[in-house]
């Protein structure tokens, strides 16, 4: 069980999070998706690699 308050929050948001996820996929499932709809997905799921994350891994290492 989460100890603090902002934990507490962070898997509420986690949880509800999923359930849209859910949600959107049941429509797309029954209604079937739009085009416009699957080039957003593919834009937000393409890996947006910038010189920052190269700073930040070097900076890990």
């Amino acid at each position: 069980m989460p100890s603090s308050r902002n934990h507490q929050e962070a898997n509420g948001i986690g949880q509800i999070e999923e359930q849209l996820q859910q949600q959107a996929d049941a429509a797309d499932a029954v209604q079937g998706g739009s085009e416009t709809d699957r080039e957003i997905a593919d834009a937000a799921n393409r890996d947006a690699h910038t010189s920052l994350d190269e700073i930040v891994v070097k900076h890990e290492a």
